[in-house]
């Protein structure tokens, strides 16, 4: 008698929630787990949206960046033929002056001037020392371009691609171009990384979905309580992880 007592106690105690709460709890958790799922798929999609737009930045970067490299190096060539032409009138005009031979040093101080004067680029000018409008100006050229040569310095002869900065500096530009495309490139990476973040945010809420839609098949309070709770779990797990991953830097409402 004993044990039936207990049965019909236990059949008789009143679940935590009714039916009734129960079904209201489901009912807000499947508003709130749709509007959550919307808003992470929106928020993926601008995600990959961005990824696209950095990744077309990053290869018109890189072309561009490429191109200026390329001409760079032609830049440089042609100073380093400049250089060169420039070095054949030095000795030239060291030698026919160390052999007191006017004609010759007039002859090649009249090339290199105008040499300069058509070929040589400004930083290329500043680097060596030479004045291309002091030089050229008809005025006591000769021994303007000869004090230059002996100027104990030596400036006019040491020859300019010997200092790497100097020749660091034809490629600045493309460094600095190529540095935006990878810079690019890496943001179009995380957007990617944070795109797929998304994506698993709105399989969780999927779940939580599926989880909560099958709640009012199980006719007893308990079992509905217990996948109630799983999803629930689901639901807010999703939530934090949501929380830990960076918005779009822009698109969509973000601007």
């Amino acid at each position: 008698m004993s044990e039936e007592k207990n049965e019909v106690k236990k059949s008789s105690r009143k679940p935590l929630l009714s039916n009734s709460a129960i079904e209201v709890i489901t009912v807000i958790l499947l508003g709130l787990t749709a509007l959550l799922t919307a808003w992470a798929s929106y928020v993926s999609s601008i995600h990959s949206g961005n990824q696209a737009t950095n990744y077309a930045k990053s290869n018109n970067l890189s072309s561009d960046g490429n191109s200026m490299y390329n001409e760079a190096v032609s830049n440089m060539n042609h100073d380093m033929s400049v250089w060169s032409t420039i070095q054949g009138y030095q000795v030239a005009i060291l030698y026919a002056d160390s052999i007191n031979d006017n004609d010759t040093v007039e002859e090649n101080v009249w090339k290199l001037k105008w040499f300069c004067q058509d070929n040589l680029s400004e930083e290329m000018a500043d680097k060596i020392g030479y004045d291309v409008e002091a030089f050229g100006d008809d005025r006591n050229d000769t021994q303007d371009i000869l004090d230059w040569l002996y100027d104990a310095e030596g400036v006019a002869l040491n020859s300019p691609f010997a200092d790497e900065a100097f020749c660091d500096a034809y490629f600045a530009d493309s460094v600095a171009k190529l540095d935006e495309a990878a810079a690019a490139l890496s943001q179009g990476q995380q957007d990617n990384a944070n795109g797929d973040s998304y994506t698993l945010v709105t399989v969780i809420y999927s779940m939580a979905l599926f989880l909560l839609g099958i709640v009012g098949v199980f006719k007893n309070s308990n079992n509905k309580m217990i996948v109630l709770a799983i999803s629930l779990v689901c639901l807010i797990g999703a939530i934090v992880f949501m929380g830990t991953i960076p918005l779009p830097a822009s698109g969509g409402i973000f601007g």
